[in-house]
C-alpha cells in the first residue's frame, strides 16, 4: 500500500456515550487582558451572554458594526485559546454569525476568526473540566460539520484546517496563569462522541464542483479515518460508495486520488470489510476505478503512479471476492484479464499496444496482483468464457518451462522464479474450469516435460524467498510441489479424456520414479519432501482407481514405495511436519492402485504388509481405524488374507482377533452405549443403540432418506470390524480371552441387532405417522420386534453363562495355585525338618548314637530272616569311620 500521511491516533469514546455538563451560569467569568494585567497574564470578567443577546438583537440602526465589534472584542479575550467551561456560548456565537452571513457577508470574518482560534488546544481551568464539559465540547464539535452548508468557501477551508489542526496541535503562545492546555487527543475523542466524521461525509454531497474545498474535506476524512469510531460513522453515512464515484473527477494536484484511496484502505480496514464491499460493488463505483485504474496502468511513470496504481487494484480485488459484484457488466474483467497476459500473448487491443512493464518491485507486485485477481474472479462461472477469449491459460503455460540460458527476459532471475510458481499455481484454480483449453495447449506434456526438469540433476539455484518458494531454496522442490498440485486438480476432475492422456505419457512410471528418487536422495527440506509424496500417490490413486490395466502398471515397483512409508515411524505422526497426510494418501493408494489386482495383492502379502496394516491399526489412532478396516475388508475377500491375519502377533502376544474386538469395545464406550461392568447386554431391545440414537426423537423421513439406524453403520467402525471378523470365521479365532468372547457374542449377531433396530424404526415411525398397518403386516412387524428381542436375550444369557463359567474357571485356577503353594510350604517344612536334625546329629554325641541305633534296627529289619543259601554276607558299617553323614550309592 502507498505511504501514510502521519495521523495521531486516539482511544476513542463510544458514540453516545455523552457526559451530562453542569447546570448553566448566569454570567460565565472570562478574562479580558489589558494592557496593565498582560504582565501578570490574568483574566477580566465579561458577560459572554450579552454577546450573544447582542447578535440576536435584528431591529436596530448602526447594529451590524456593534455586533462585529462585540466579536472582534471577544477575539482578543481569546487570542491564546478557548476555555472549555466557555465552550458552549463561544460556538453558539459563532454560529450566530454564521446565520447572517447570508444577509450580512461581513461576518464572515468573524466566523472565520472564530474558527481560527478552534484550532488552538482547548484550556481547562481544572483536571475535571475534560470530563465535566464534556457534552458541551462534543457538542460544539459536531456544529463544525453543520457549518460546512455555509456557502463560503473560505469558511468551509477555514473549518477543515480547523478540523486538521486537532491532530496537529501547536502549544498556546502565552501560557495563562491558572489555565492548562487539554490533553492532545482530547479534541479528538470529543470529535467521535459529536459525530463529527459522519456530518463531513454528508458534507461532500455539497462540494461536486468545487475541487479546493472537497480536497480540504478528503483531507479531513483522511485524518478522521484513522479512528474505528470515526469509520464506523463514516460508514453509516455510506462514505465509502460516495468517495469512490468521485476517485477519476478532475484533479491537475493528484490528492483526489491520493487521498481518496487513503480513506477507503482505511475503511476496509476498520469497519466491517462486508459492509464497505457491499456499498462499492456497484456498477457506478466498478466503472470509476476501472477508468482510474486504466489510466493509472496506461501512465504510470513514477514511482507514487504505481504504488497508487496497485492500491487501486488491491481494493479491486477485495471488491471482487463478493459474487454480486458487477465485475464483468462494468467491462472490469475483460481489461484485467487483458493486463495480466498482454506481456506474455500478444495482443492488438490499443489498450496495451506499445505497453511493457519494467522489472522494478511496483511492476513485479502488480504482476503478481494480477494473477491473485484472475484466480478470485474464475469463481464467477460467466468469467470462464471470458479466460478463454483471453487466452489465459496459454499466458500461464509460458511460465510452465525450464529457464533458457542466455536468453533476455524482464524479469530478474528472483522474479521470474516467484512468477513461475505462481503461474503455475493459477493454472491449479483455473485449468480445471477450462478442459478443452487445458488439452488443446497439450497441457498434460508441458507439465510432465517441466516435472523430468525438476528431477533432473541440470544445475538450478531456486532463491526460494517468497511464499509460493518456501522450503525450496537450492533445489526444484517447489517448482515440482506446484507441478504435482496442477497434475492432483486435473486428475480429481475424473474426466477420462485427461487421465487416458496421462497414462498414454507414462505418468504413472514417472511418479513412481520421481517417489523412489526422493527416497534415496534423503533430502532436508522434510516438510516439503513430504507434501510432494503425499501428492504423487494421490495422483497415483486418481490414475488407478477402477483400472486393473493401469494397477498392472503400477506394478511391484509401486507396492514397494507404498511398503516403505507404512514403515514409518510412528513417532513421526506426531510431528505434525505432514506424516499424516502422507500416511493417509498411502492408506488410499492401497484401496486405489492395489485392491482388486490380484498379483498386487499376493505381492503385498508376500511383503507383510497385512502386518503393517495391523500394526497401524494397533497404535489405536481413531483418524485411521475407519480407512484400514476399510481396506482389511476388501482384503479379506483374498483367501490369502486370512492366515495372514491370525499369524499376526502384538505387543504381548496380542492377536488380531483381539486387537479388533478391544477396538469394538473402545468405540462402543465412546458412543456411549449402554453395557454392564463385564461387557454384558443391559437393555435386549436394544443392544447397539448409542447415547445419539438415545437423545434423537423418531421421525418420519422420506423412502430415500437413511434413518439414524441407517446412519449409524456409517459413521462408526463397528460394522467394518464385524465384516472382518465374520471373514475371519467367529469360531475359529485365536489368542481371546474371557472377556474377548463375551464382546463376540454381541459381534456376532451384530447384522441381527441392526436389522431389528431398523424394523422397530419402522414400527415407529408407523405409529407417529398414523398409519393402521393391515392385520398381517401388524402380525409381521410384531414377529420381527419379538424375534429381535428374544436374540437379545439369547445373547445376554450366553454372555452371562460365559461370565458364571469364567468364574468358575478363575476359582479353580485359584484352588491349583493354592494347591501348589501349599506343597511348596510342605516341602520347605520338611527340608528345614531335615536340615535340623542333621545339625542334631552334628552337635549332640547322644542324639548322634540315637540315630545310629535306629539306623541299626532299620536295617536290620529290612533284612530276610532267613538267608538263602550260598548268600554273601556284606557288612553295613565301614570300620574306622569317623563322619557323620551318611553315604548312598547307586
Amino acid at each position: 500500500m502507498s505511504t501514510r500521511e502521519a495521523a495521531a491516533t486516539t482511544e476513542a469514546q463510544e458514540p453516545g456515550s455523552r457526559i451530562k455538563s453542569s447546570s448553566p451560569r448566569q454570567i460565565p467569568v472570562v478574562g479580558v487582558v489589558t494592557e496593565d494585567e498582560e504582565a501578570q497574564r490574568t483574566f477580566k470578567p465579561m458577560d459572554l451572554n450579552r454577546v450573544i443577546k447582542l447578535l440576536e438583537e435584528t431591529d436596530k440602526d448602526d447594529l451590524e458594526e456593534k455586533q462585529i465589534k462585540s466579536v472582534k472584542k471577544l477575539m482578543e479575550c481569546y487570542q491564546n485559546g478557548f476555555p472549555l467551561r466557555d465552550l458552549a456560548q463561544i460556538f453558539k456565537i459563532l454560529n450566530l454569525c454564521a446565520g447572517k452571513i447570508e444577509n450580512q457577508p461581513r461576518f464572515i470574518e468573524s466566523a472565520y476568526n472564530i474558527l481560527k482560534l478552534c484550532g488552538l488546544p482547548f484550556l481547562k481551568k481544572k483536571a475535571s473540566d475534560e470530563i465535566t464539559y464534556a457534552e458541551d465540547t462534543a457538542n460544539s464539535i459536531a456544529l463544525l460539520g453543520d457549518l460546512m452548508k455555509i456557502p463560503s468557501s473560505e469558511l468551509r477551508i477555514q473549518i477543515c484546517k480547523c478540523i486538521v489542526d486537532f491532530y496537529h496541535a501547536e502549544p498556546p503562545k502565552k501560557h495563562i496563569t491558572g489555565y492548562q492546555q487539554a490533553s492532545s487527543s482530547y479534541k479528538i475523542q470529543m470529535a467521535e462522541v459529536g459525530g463529527l466524521a459522519k456530518t463531513m461525509v454528508l458534507s461532500l454531497a455539497l462540494l461536486e464542483n468545487q475541487l479546493v474545498e472537497k480536497l480540504w474535506v478528503l483531507k479531513v476524512l483522511q485524518h478522521l479515518s484513522t479512528s474505528e469510531v470515526n469509520c464506523t460513522l463514516m460508514m453509516e453515512a455510506q462514505a465509502a460508495s460516495g468517495i469512490c464515484v468521485h476517485l477519476n473527477d478532475p484533479d491537475p494536484s493528484g490528492q483526489l486520488l491520493f487521498r481518496s484511496s487513503e480513506i477507503l484502505w482505511n475503511l476496509l480496514e476498520k469497519t466491517s470489510k462486508e459492509e464497505i464491499i457491499q456499498q462499492l460493488s456497484n456498477l457506478e463505483c466498478l466503472l470509476t476505478l476501472k477508468e482510474v485504474f486504466k489510466n493509472l496502468f496506461m501512465r504510470s511513470f513514477s514511482h507514487y503512479d504505481r504504488q497508487l496504481r496497485n492500491d487501486i487494484l488491491v481494493i479491486t480485488t477485495i471488491i471482487a471476492q463478493n459474487p454480486g459484484a458487477p465485475m464483468i457488466e462494468s467491462g472490469f474483467t475483460r481489461d484485467l484479464i487483458l493486463f495480466a497476459t498482454f506481456n506474455e500473448v500478444k495482443s492488438q487491443n490499443p489498450l496495451v499496444k506499445g505497453l511493457k512493464l519494467s522489472n522494478c518491485y511496483e511492476d513485479f507486485e502488480l504482476k503478481k496482483l494480477l494473477f491473485n485477481i484472475i484466480v478470485i474472479l474464475s469463481k464467477d462461472l460467466p468469467t470462464v468464457q471470458l479466460l478463454i477469449d483471453g487466452k489465459v491459460l496459454l499466458a500461464l503455460f509460458t511460465y510452465v518451462k525450464k529457464p533458457e540460458k542466455h536468453k533476455i527476459i524482464e524479469w530478474s532471475a528472483a522474479q521470474y522464479e516467484e512468477l513461475q510458481l505462481h503461474a503455475i499455481a493459477t493454472l491449479s484454480s483455473l485449468a480445471p474450469l477450462l478442459i478443452e483449453e487445458y488439452m488443446l495447449y497439450q497441457g498434460n506434456a508441458r507439465v510432465l516435460a517441466f516435472l523430468e526438469w525438476c528431477e533432473s540433476e541440470e544445475a538450478f539455484f531456486s532463491h526460494g524467498n517468497s511464499f509460493h518458494g518456501t522450503g525450496g531454496r537450492g533445489n526444484k522442490f517447489a517448482q515440482m510441489r506446484y507441478s504435482l498440485r496442477l497434475l492432483r486438480a486435473m486428475v480429481y476432475l475424473e474426466d477420462e479424456t485427461i487421465n487416458e492422456d496421462l497414462c498414454e505419457k507414462g505418468t504413472i512410471q514417472q511418479l513412481t520414479g520421481i517417489f523412489k528418487n526422493i527416497i534415496k536422495s534423503n533430502d532436508k527440506e522434510e516438510a516439503i519432501v513430504l507434501e510432494i509424496q503425499s501428492d504423487i500417490l494421490l495422483i497415483l490413486s486418481g490414475l488407478c482407481e477402477d483400472h486393473v490395466p493401469r494397477k498392472e502398471i503400477f506394478g511391484t515397483e509401486g507396492v514397494d514405495i507404498i511398503l516403505h512409508v507404512m514403515k514409518t515411524d510412528p513417532k513421526k505422526l506426531q510431528s505434525g511436519l505432514g506424516y499424516n497426510v502422507l500416511l493417509f494418501s498411502t492408506l488410499d493408494s492401497i484401496w486405489c492402485c492395489i485392491l482388486g489386482c490380484y498379483p498386487l495383492e499376493d505381492y503385498f502379502l508376500e511383503k507383510e504388509g497385512i502386518f503393517l496394516l495391523l500394526d497401524l491399526l494397533a497404535l489405536n489412532q481413531k483418524k485411521f481405524c475407519n480407512l484400514i478396516l476399510g481396506i482389511m475388508v476388501e482384503f479379506c475377500d483374498n483367501p490369502k488374507t486370512t492366515t495372514h491375519v491370525n499369524a499376526w502377533r502384538g505387543k504381548k502376544g496380542q492377536t488380531a482377533a483381539s486387537l479388533l474386538i478391544k477396538l469394538w469395545r473402545k468405540e462402543e464406550e465412546e458412543l456411549g452405549v449402554k453395557r454392564d461392568k463385564h461387557g454384558k447386554i443391559i437393555d435386549t431391545k436394544k443392544p447397539l443403540f448409542t447415547s445419539f440414537q438415545e437423545e434423537q426423537k423418531i421421525i418420519p423421513l422420506p423412502a430415500n432418506c437413511p434413518t439414524i439406524a441407517v446412519m449409524d453403520v456409517a459413521e462408526n467402525i463397528r460394522a467394518k470390524i464385524y465384516a472382518v471378523l465374520g471373514k475371519l470365521d467367529f469360531e475359529n479365532l485365536p489368542g481371546l480371552s474371557a472377556e474377548d468372547f463375551v464382546t463376540l457374542c454381541i459381534i456376532h449377531r451384530y447384522l441381527d441387532f441392526k436389522i431389528g433396530e431398523i424394523w422397530n424404526e419402522i414400527y415407529e415411525e408407523i405409529k407417529l405417522e398414523k398409519l393402521r398397518p393391515v392385520t398381517t403386516d401388524k402380525k409381521i412387524l410384531e414377529t420381527i420386534t419379538t424375534a429381535s428381542e428374544n436374540i437379545g436375550k439369547m445373547v445376554a444369557s450366553l454372555q452371562s453363562e460365559m461370565i458364571e463359567s469364567q468364574a468358575r474357571q478363575d476359582v479353580q485356577n485359584e484352588q491349583k495355585v493354592y494347591a501348589k503353594i501349599q506343597a511348596t510350604h510342605k516341602q520347605r517344612e520338611l527340608a528345614n525338618k531335615s536340615w535340623q536334625n542333621f545339625l542334631a546329629r552334628t552337635s549332640n554325641a547322644k542324639t548322634l548314637k540315637k540315630a545310629k541305633r535306629l539306623q541299626e534296627k532299620a536295617i536290620e529289619s529290612s533284612r530276610y530272616n532267613e538267608q538263602p543259601p550260598n548268600t554273601i554276607f556284606h557288612q553295613t558299617d565301614i570300620k574306622g569311620l569317623n563322619t557323620t553323614v551318611r553315604f548312598f550309592c547307586s
